[in-house]
């Protein structure tokens, strides 16, 4: 199975929010965002796989910023690791602003599982990080995954190698104060 890089795997979604997406104070419901960031990472996984993708975990959302009725939502989204069957995806979301900047909003982690015509997990390509945030999110994704393995009771802690070497640096660098 031939590698994929990231940028291979990248989708990005624009949406304009309306009154239907909003709560009684203006903001978009977080709900919605949730709904519009699966979509997004589902495309982007199933660009890495070149299969069929199902959701198997929402690991971390963000909401820093509230985004407003009538804001213009870009969500940009990348496969951050690929592992056996899964793919980690990583979200950026922004609001665009007067002037064609925009402003970073919320981010958001989500896990998905290729599947074949039967919906048995199937194994998927290895990703490629090139630029230094693809290699960074590369790393930490499996720091994520190893902590979420112990926790659901499927790795033993101390098998967890890069997550004991995390802990070994913060130890260091605590000792050197």
């Amino acid at each position: 199975m031939k590698p994929r890089t990231a940028k291979e795997t990248f989708a990005q979604t624009s949406k304009i929010v309306l009154p239907n997406d909003t709560n009684v104070l203006g903001n978009l419901m977080g709900g919605q965002l949730l709904s519009w960031m699966d979509i997004t990472a589902g495309i982007s996984a199933q660009r890495h796989s070149q299969r069929v993708v199902v959701t198997a975990s929402v690991n971390n959302v963000s909401f820093n910023q509230p985004i407003k009725l009538g804001d213009v939502v870009t969500i940009e989204a990348k496969v951050s690791r690929a592992f056996t069957s899964s793919m980690e995806v990583f979200l950026d979301v922004y609001v665009d602003m007067v002037g064609g900047k925009r402003k970073k909003c919320n981010e958001a982690i989500y896990t998905f599982v290729a599947v074949d015509q039967n919906g048995s997990a199937i194994e998927v390509p290895e990703l490629l990080p090139e630029t230094d945030l693809e290699k960074e999110r590369y790393a930490a994704a499996l720091r994520r995954r190893q902590l979420s393995l112990i926790l659901a009771g499927r790795m033993k802690p101390e098998d967890a190698t890069e997550l004991a070497a995390l802990f070994k640096k913060v130890e260091a660098a605590a000792e050197k104060k």
